[in-house]
């Protein structure tokens, strides 16, 4: 697999960018089509938000992930599904009363944020990391509660994809795989470029790949402008990609893009320097994920 590259293609996210993009995804249908055509394009693994089909705003509803994996499973497309574990932290404290959460506080406890997980045992979800800034809110992600969620992925057979924000969240990772709690080959995924975490850069990712458990598999993106840079950059450096409407909306300036548009210019960004894509076959070996009877 040296001269091939797994792209995940994040297909909706959890932002406020359905105003800005007719092109995100927003219900069951729309979300599964968006992953379905992104791994037609190149994608092997698609990485699943999902959203409240009437206003298009995050949603943790149990049976949306359901309705959404389920019509992925039964396409004829073969995509690694990701399941998103992170939803749940965000904290705006209440200027009148900082102790408790203001108006866009969104907080979920290790258990809730895991029960899709638990009930569709998708090959892969995510395991964020540890707390940050996160623009004008604080994205919750304690120690204890880190080592909580890790154990029920554990206990699931689920991989876990463990997203780094910062340098510190490599630490925190780390931890967690010296204390048993992730099991196998470690899988890190660089977040970069958000305010305020750690830069889009390949500084950054030359720093971090160094901090990583020798032998892992790690991936990188960055966000808006930064995502098909960095596509090129952590490429180059030996590691895995991804693109999508969760990170960027845009193929160019002022040209709104799909999520197979996205993965077809990252195809396109691997070729330039001589490196293909793997089909979801390839990463499932590569990876040594455990598939579950769907």
């Amino acid at each position: 697999m040296k001269n091939k590259r797994i792209i995940t293609a994040a297909v909706t996210g959890a932002g406020d960018t359905t105003g800005k993009s007719r092109y995100v995804p927003i219900t069951p249908k729309e979300i599964a089509e968006s992953a379905i055509e992104s791994a037609k394009a190149g994608a092997a693994i698609a990485h699943i938000h999902v959203r409240d089909p009437k206003t298009g705003k995050l949603s943790h509803d149990v049976g949306l992930f359901k309705e959404t994996v389920e019509r992925i499973r039964e396409s004829d497309t073969d995509v690694i599904i990701n399941i998103t574990a992170g939803g749940g932290g965000d904290f705006v404290p209440d200027l009148e009363n900082p102790a408790q959460g203001g108006p866009g506080t969104d907080i979920q406890t290790p258990q809730e944020r895991h029960e899709p997980v638990s009930k569709l045992l998708p090959e892969l979800t995510t395991l964020d990391c540890g707390s940050l800034n996160f623009g004008n809110q604080v994205y919750l992600g304690p120690e204890d509660w880190l080592r909580d969620h890790a154990k029920l992925i554990k206990e699931s057979g689920v991989k876990p994809e463990m997203e780094v924000f910062d340098t510190g969240h490599i630490r925190l990772a780390n931890q967690l795989i010296s204390e048993g709690l992730v099991e196998g080959t470690p899988m890190y995924q660089f977040c970069l470029g958000i305010p305020w975490g750690a830069d889009a850069d390949s500084e950054t990712i030359e720093y971090m790949k160094r901090r990583v458990v020798e032998g892992s598999h790690w991936s990188a993106f960055g966000i808006g402008r930064m995502q098909l840079p960095i596509v090129a950059q952590a490429a180059l450096l030996g590691g895995n990609v991804r693109v999508g409407l969760e990170d960027n909306l845009y193929l160019e300036k002022g040209v709104l893009g799909t999520n197979e548009q996205l993965v077809d210019q990252a195809v396109n960004i691997l070729s330039s320097v001589k490196l293909e894509p793997m089909t979801a076959a390839e990463a499932r070996e590569h990876l040594n994920l455990k598939t579950f009877n769907s």
